[in-house]
């Protein structure tokens, strides 16, 4: 009797079908009723295979999700606990949760700010923290504050290019960074080019026409 046969059957004892699901996850799907051990052993080799257990324990959709975080795509209502530990592995899991808590969009946005993509109309504390993480993040964000950008230029000057009329304020904080950063701000106050020029000198070649007190900002460097 081949392995196959044998768990279909029910004749494989509980070690064949451990070292059965070991060996391939989605082995499990030949097994009528397997035990917690087996469920937990197939999950751990391929998340995916939960898919073929019904009514998974939240042990097992855990495990489940921390070998593939994707692996939630295929649960129903997991728990705040199982939807944690999917973002924890990897943020863009948050794609598969309908209206995840904020805690939730916290953990997603922490692991790779750029996840706040997958998240619907995201407060104010998860816009900060998705944009501290990854500077970068801005550019999904819709008519962010001022805070909001000032936090992302801090995590990544260049960050401004995807900011739509950024304030002085910005700007300043933008190149006080990277004077070169000057280069991608259009139409930058004589207090911008002298915050540029005063942190690299060099940036007065991204500078068309600078005043006097522009260049004596940046031979005084």
């Amino acid at each position: 009797m081949d392995l196959k046969t044998k768990l279909e059957s029910g004749a494989a004892t509980e070690r064949e079908q451990i070292e059965a699901v070991r060996e391939n996850g989605y082995a499990i799907r030949f097994i009528k009723t397997p035990t917690e051990a087996v469920k937990l052993a197939a999950v751990e080799t391929d998340g995916r295979a939960i898919r073929f257990i019904k009514n998974p324990s939240e042990e097992i959709q855990i495990a489940a999700v921390r070998e593939d975080s994707w692996a939630i795509e295929f649960l129903e209502n997991p728990s705040e606990a199982v939807q944690l530990a999917a973002v924890a592995a990897d943020g863009y899991a948050i794609k598969f949760l309908e209206n995840p808590s904020e805690e939730i969009q916290l953990a997603a946005v922490g692991w790779d700010g750029l996840a706040i993509q997958c998240v619907k109309n995201p407060s104010e504390a998860v816009q900060l923290a998705a944009v501290a993480q990854n500077g970068n993040a801005i550019q999904y964000l819709a008519d962010p504050s001022e805070e909001i950008q000032l936090a992302a230029v801090a995590a990544d000057c260049w960050a401004i290019w995807f900011i739509e009329n950024p304030s002085e304020a910005v700007q300043i904080a933008a190149v006080e960074r990277d004077g070169s950063v000057i280069q991608i701000i259009k139409n930058p106050s004589k207090f911008v080019q002298i915050a540029a020029v005063s942190q690299d000198c060099r940036a007065i070649r991204f500078i068309k026409n600078p005043s006097k007190a522009v260049k004596l900002a940046a031979d005084a460097i």
